[in-house]
């Protein structure tokens, strides 16, 4: 019965991470592309009510660690740290200065507590604190 259990356990844990369905530590599918933001974590106001009028937009240039992109609002660029899945942001930069509501707000604040990052097999950017999920962006239709 030991053994059986062992095998059993075996099975169960080598189909779980043959199953994955995250990618995780390839920054090459993060440059190159413009990524729009579909989901944020925080206030009870709905997605579309923080963000009426145009959703955040995200886009790396892996020669310079930059990230470029809107917040809903304002434009902004700030630096990046990548390291396997890990990933940081320093505080984004406003290039301009508008008041377009509550959303820009959250998601810069948002921003600069990711700490982990997932492309997940559907080709959706994850970024994460910790565990839990923070942001998702889709990759922009141009």
């Amino acid at each position: 019965m030991n053994k059986l259990t062992l095998f059993l356990i075996l099975i169960v844990s080598v189909f779980t991470v043959s199953c994955s369905t995250t990618m995780t530590g390839d920054k090459s599918k993060l440059a190159g592309k413009t990524w729009e933001l579909e989901y944020i974590t925080g206030p009870r106001i709905t997605f579309e009510g923080l963000f009426p009028d145009r959703k955040p937009m995200i886009s790396f240039a892996q020669e310079t660690n930059m990230v470029t992109g809107n917040s809903g609002c304002n434009g902004y660029q700030t630096k990046y740290t990548l390291r396997g899945n890990m990933i940081s942001f320093a505080e984004p930069e406003l290039s301009t200065m508008m008041y377009c509501g509550d959303g820009e707000t959250v998601f810069r604040k948002t921003m600069t507590q990711i700490d982990q990052y997932r492309i997940e097999a559907d080709g959706k950017l994850v970024l994460m604190m910790g565990d839990t999920v923070m942001m998702r962006f889709k990759p922009a239709i141009k």
